[in-house]
């Protein structure tokens, strides 16, 4: 029950920043994924080996989950593509699958860190 109540915590968190962030950038979706594909990299590195299931559960499908939506891509470029706006289609597609992979892969990096002198993850 506990991992079920993390993660509608979480999603309310995440809709209501991802609301929050569609209202305010020309460009939302982009950096949304972009971001939580960082944040979703670190988190696994850093808090997932040692965080209980319903943490794992609020912070990654709740919160994360609602604030990156493959759906919401899918409609922006689907809807410039609609628009004949073909070159910002494919761009828009290019630049957040890539953005994305490459934020992740540094969230991870980044995540699993250690510090030299002490082997102490950072």
């Amino acid at each position: 029950m506990r991992p079920l109540v993390a993660v509608v915590a979480g999603g309310i968190v995440g809709t209501g920043l991802r609301l929050a962030l569609d209202t305010a950038l020309p460009f939302a979706t982009v950096v949304i994924n972009i971001v939580g594909s960082f944040a979703l990299g670190y988190l696994t590195a850093r808090v997932w080996p040692t965080a209980p299931d319903w943490l794992r559960a609020g912070l990654g499908p709740g919160l994360l989950g609602s604030f990156t939506t493959f759906s919401a891509l899918a409609v922006s470029v689907v809807g410039l593509a609609n628009a004949g706006e073909w070159m910002p289609a494919l761009a828009y597609l290019a630049i957040t699958l890539v953005g994305g992979l490459l934020s992740a892969w540094a969230g991870l990096r980044l995540g699993s860190r250690r510090t030299p002198a002490t082997g102490i993850t950072s």
